[in-house]
């Protein structure tokens, strides 16, 4: 996975097991930045979800 790889919300709900409307919840409360592409969807940058799931991990661990 590329560092400026773009992930849909569903690709993202996959990695930390949860719905994608959970994705976009966090992206509406600043917890994940999204990128809107043109159509007006979001998309979340790969190299940020990977920091942001493993300090999810940390904190469960």
């Amino acid at each position: 996975m590329a560092d400026n790889e773009l992930l849909t919300p569903s690709e993202v709900a996959v990695m930390f097991k949860v719905n994608p409307k959970t994705v976009t919840r966090w992206a509406r409360a600043g917890k994940i930045s999204a990128v809107r592409t043109l159509g007006g969807h979001r998309r979340f940058r790969a190299s940020e979800i990977r920091r942001f799931l493993a300090q999810v991990e940390e904190l469960g661990a």
